[in-house]
């Protein structure tokens, strides 16, 4: 017997004829007639999967041990994603999906799946009265809706410690990068020789979905990258592990002062220049960010130049000498009340290629000729860059530079 389908009436109250989720809404609709039309449906995956290439990335295990316990698959599509969860790893999983095509795909297939319910819904609007999860994930489909909509949702959703992961898109197949504002895009969603659908997308940097995040009572355990398998492909997926804070008490207690003055709190770095005849050296976060080598100066006596050389050789394997580093100055500015004293330096010389090194959080060292540098710079690198160079078009927060005095 055919699903009955609820009518779109209650489930999409919240959002606005003609916005980018009613696009959004219409083109995933329309997506879920044409794969009924085919009669297709996904096979139920033997491990759960964060990207479109099989084996790319972690499975399941990213959500924690979810026996028996309540999950949220947001956006849920044909359903096979939660019925994997709940036939191998025994969660008890609610499929929540707006768009009536999709749904029907899910119900159609899987409706009497032990452990599974589909829903159709708005996910806003449902959990504005459903018991808290203890887990919810979305594969793809959280760049769908507004974030300045979902989160405060999803937050309010979620148990206190409940882990949130999202599947998100980084870089189109056009090589189309994340951006740095909170605003949809056009993206197509492409399926087979059938004309490709358009809709609004929050593609964000990482950065910027990790502030999101932050704002609406999440705290960022991860943000990883996955490449397409092939090289030559652009396509790059990001996967972020995010966990639910606890409720902050409505008020809290305080002490007075001390009398005696406050200690001192400075977060003091190093970043080093190295040119060749390619450009700059540049490597990327898993943030998302490109940045020159460096980091923090060990509280241990050491000195600039020995932080330079052993930043390089932790982060890129490359082997430099202290005589070989030129100090250019100090960059003073404040973050968030904590003074940030950084120092920029130029290598002159070195030993090596640049390699990514394990455990380390940046990687896939380049060089980047200064005519062509690329957008996404760390705010301390892009700082140093322009310290260095000053004709640099390269846009960044202002910092008090005091360029050291050459060697006399």
């Amino acid at each position: 017997m055919k699903p009955q389908i609820p009518s779109s009436s209650s489930s999409d109250s919240r959002i606005k004829r003609n916005s980018p989720e009613s696009t959004n809404t219409r083109a995933w609709q329309i997506y879920g007639q044409r794969q009924l039309a085919r009669a297709y449906t996904p096979p139920v995956p033997e491990r759960l999967g964060w990207t479109p290439w099989e084996g790319t990335g972690p499975g399941a295990e990213v959500l924690g041990d979810v026996t028996g316990r309540r999950v949220l698959d947001i956006g849920s599509g044909a359903g096979h994603h939660a019925v994997h969860l709940a036939q191998a790893h025994g969660a008890r999983v609610t499929g929540i999906e707006l768009s009536p095509t999709q749904h029907e795909r899910a119900v159609s297939t899987h409706v009497d799946v032990d452990g599974v319910e589909f829903v159709r819904a708005d996910v806003a609007e449902y959990l504005d009265g459903a018991e808290p999860f203890d887990a919810a994930y979305a594969i793809g489909t959280l760049a769908f809706i507004d974030p300045h909509r979902s989160l405060p949702a999803l937050r309010d959703g979620l148990r206190p410690d409940a882990m949130l992961i999202l599947s998100l898109l980084h870089t189109d197949l056009h090589g189309h990068g994340p951006s740095t504002a909170v605003a949809p895009r056009e993206q197509m969603i492409l399926l087979r020789d059938d004309p490709p659908l358009p809709t609004q997308m929050w593609v964000l940097a990482p950065q910027l979905w990790e502030d999101l995040l932050t704002e609406y009572g999440f705290r960022v355990e991860a943000i990883d990258l996955f490449p397409h398998p092939d090289e030559n492909a652009k396509v790059i997926q990001q996967l972020i592990r995010a966990r639910r804070l606890p409720n902050r008490p409505t008020r809290v207690s305080s002490r007075p002062r001390s009398t005696r003055a406050p200690a001192a709190h400075a977060a003091v770095g190093v970043g080093a220049i190295l040119l060749s005849e390619q450009g700059i050296l540049l490597g990327r976060h898993r943030r998302g960010t490109l940045e020159l080598p460096g980091g923090s100066v060990e509280a241990i006596g050491e000195s600039f130049e020995e932080a330079v050389v052993r930043e390089l050789a932790e982060e890129t394997g490359l082997v430099a000498q202290t005589v070989d580093v030129e100090l250019l100055g100090t960059l003073v500015d404040h973050v968030e009340g904590v003074l940030r004293v950084t120092v920029g330096a130029l290598v002159h010389a070195w030993q090596g290629q640049p390699l990514t090194q394990p455990d380390e959080s940046v990687g896939d060292w380049a060089w980047y000729p200064l005519d062509q540098l690329p957008n996404d710079l760390f705010v301390c690198s892009a700082q140093i860059l322009t310290s260095w160079r000053p004709d640099l078009p390269v846009d960044h927060p202002p910092a008090h530079f005091t360029a050291f005095a050459p060697a006399k």
